[in-house]
């Protein structure tokens, strides 16, 4: 009897305990932490440079969740300054896509968009301007060399475009890089008839830059009309050009008489300054840099040149223009797939000679691409 009683007792202090312990959770509220949460989410967040649609995306997902919201603002494939540049233009980096080494700790609610410069999203229609007065070249007193660019036909096998810039080195006085233009419009200037120049008849009136941007105004631009192949190549043949004179690989601005150009060659928008192309695309690959074209040099004859070769080898082949005897050999590069330096030096006898350097295709040994220089030997 008494264990019932007993048993009786225990079940009734459970039940008194069970109707506390319901009362005081009853009492209890809980917090809304959604608002918590976010502001802790938003006090770890670094800024970064976000794209308009990405910003845009990021606000609206903000109103139904904040956490997955900072997730895909942070994890945007935004280009930061370890990153590598757009491919067909310069390494160059900015500051302003770093991230900034002390990030706001206590950001507005809701932030806003930041209204996206107009300036980018349309090229402009007047000559850009910069904080700094773009200066001109100053005049030298002894001859310097240059590097002048022209357009050769490839000759071989056509994987890429049909023209390719191939470089030549001038001897000038006064300002470089406008001379080293002059020299690219003069008509008939290059010294090697498998080169030519769609600038040739042109009017250079000046050169001019600041710390990110060249300036080249024109008299008088050419009037030819080429294909868009040909007329790119040719814009690059400009850049090359001026960039190789002044030592800078930053965007060119073409103008004409102080005011732009839209239809260059009849194709070529320059409302926006030109950047430089990536090398393999443009340039040829392969040529000869010594000796020049109609040279007449001494014993022993050496030969010099650029190629970006399969395995480093560049073939050559030296004729007699006379006698017709031949002589072929094979040189190395420094480095092979990428533009390096060659020479050799074959043994030729006293007479004109025709110097053809060349790359063959490793599929089937036929030739892709050639220079050759004819020289007269003594």
């Amino acid at each position: 009897m008494n264990d019932h009683r007993d048993d009786r007792r225990d079940d009734s202090f459970d039940e008194l305990m069970r109707r506390a312990m319901s009362e005081e959770a009853g009492r209890i509220e809980p917090a809304d932490g959604l608002h918590e949460i976010q502001a802790r989410v938003r006090s770890q967040r670094k800024p970064v440079n976000r794209r308009p649609w990405v910003i845009t995306a990021g606000a609206a997902m903000v109103g139904t969740a904040a956490a997955i919201g900072a997730f895909a603002v942070l994890n945007d494939n935004t280009k930061t300054a370890e990153q590598p540049s757009i491919a067909g233009g310069p390494d160059t980096t900015s500051s302003a896509s770093a991230e900034p080494t002390n990030p706001p700790t206590a950001p507005p609610a809701s932030p806003k968009p930041t209204p996206s410069d107009p300036a980018a999203s349309k090229p402009p229609s007047t000559l850009p301007t910069s904080k700094v007065r773009a200066i001109e070249e100053t005049d030298l007193k002894t001859p310097k060399a240059v590097s002048v660019y022209w357009l050769g036909q490839v000759v071989g096998v056509k994987k890429g475009p049909e023209f390719r810039l191939y470089r030549t080195f001038n001897q000038v006085t006064g300002k470089p890089a406008l001379e080293a233009l002059r020299t690219m419009t003069a008509p008939k200037a290059a010294n090697d008839p498998d080169y030519d120049s769609p600038w040739s008849g042109a009017s250079v009136s000046s050169v001019r830059y600041t710390d990110d941007l060249i300036m080249v105004d024109f008299e008088r631009l050419p009037n030819t009309k080429l294909e868009p192949e040909v007329a790119d190549m040719a814009a690059q043949q400009l850049v090359y050009t001026v960039q190789g004179a002044l030592q800078r690989t930053t965007p060119v601005q073409i103008t004409q008489q102080g005011r732009i150009s839209p239809d260059l060659f009849g194709v070529i928008d320059t409302n926006s300054p030109l950047s430089r192309a990536q090398a393999t695309d443009v340039q040829a690959m392969v040529w000869i840099t010594s000796p020049e074209n109609n040279q007449t040099v001494k014993q022993p004859v050496t030969v010099a040149g650029i190629a970006a070769a399969f395995e480093a080898q560049v073939d050559w082949r030296a004729t007699n223009v006379k006698t017709k005897q031949t002589v072929t050999n094979y040189t190395m590069t420094k480095e092979g797939q990428k533009f390096s330096p060659f020479a050799f030096t074959p043994k030729l006898a006293p007479g004109e000679w025709l110097l053809e350097v060349y790359l063959t295709s490793p599929e089937d040994g036929r030739i892709t691409d050639t220079d050759s220089k004819t020289i007269s030997v003594r």
